[in-house]
């Protein structure tokens, strides 16, 4: 299904569960759309408290270092507005609380666009459907459909911080099968490898990050039928009207 242009995107809001999420699925994607001047805002559910793989560090140092680390990277593909609504890591489940905290974030940025994870698990590739991913995805539908739009829900949303309802036009999903739009990232590569880099406690340990992701976005080039050489990100688009 065709996106709407990006010439009529102002604002994109990107929901996803950990820091680190949005670079792996996404980053060079965004980094050409606040290159062309559209506003990205990040919301991140936990602060990733359950990852890491230093067994130096502290656990209680983790989700500082996390939340620096993505706002770091968010800073290289050009984000500069990051909340984290502090959800326990590993325990994200669709509650009315996390729809009403996604809500209040699509309210306050009022973006045309949200960027977030399938809830549909994938198979092909199982730790893209973390079950934090898959909640935080069913959650974030949840609050674009029917929730931020609607004045009567989480009326607390109003008469206590005076956000008013909003509409998102559209969803696009990231780590799912069913993907049906390619951007191509060959030129934006870079960040995205940058970005990853920025999350130390996660990526630190691998030896070839860069080629793996290089790997991943050929196929996606692949599919969807651009020259050998070329690099894509692959998403499926969701409609709300």
């Amino acid at each position: 299904m065709a996106p709407l242009p990006d010439s009529d995107i102002e604002r994109v809001l990107v929901v996803t569960a950990h820091p680190d999420d949005v670079d792996f699925g996404a980053a060079g994607t965004i980094a050409g759309w606040t290159a062309a001047g559209i506003d990205v805002s990040y919301c991140v559910v936990t602060y990733g408290d359950a990852g890491g793989f230093d067994p130096a560090v502290p656990r209680s140092e983790i989700p500082s270092i996390r939340e620096a680390e993505q706002r770091a990277a968010a800073a290289i593909v050009g984000v500069e507005d990051v909340t984290f609504l502090g959800h326990p890591d590993g325990r994200v489940e669709v509650t009315q609380d996390l729809r009403r905290d996604i809500s209040r974030e699509i309210r306050r940025v009022r973006p045309q666009r949200v960027l977030t994870q399938s809830p549909v698990r994938n198979y092909q590739r199982i730790g893209a459907s973390h079950p934090d991913h898959l909640h935080t995805g069913e959650a974030a539908l949840c609050a674009v459909y029917p929730d931020a739009r609607n004045p009567y829900a989480h009326p607390e949303l109003l008469l206590n911080e005076g956000l008013e309802d909003w509409k998102v036009a559209e969803v696009w999903l990231m780590g799912g099968l069913e993907r049906d739009h390619y951007v191509e990232v060959t030129d934006t590569f870079d960040k995205k490898v940058s970005a990853l880099r920025e999350h130390k406690s996660q990526t630190e340990h691998m030896d070839d990050l860069e080629g793996m992701l290089r790997m991943w976005l050929t196929l996606g080039a692949e599919a969807a039928g651009l020259p050998e050489g070329r690099l894509a990100e692959g998403f499926q688009i969701v409609h709300t009207a």
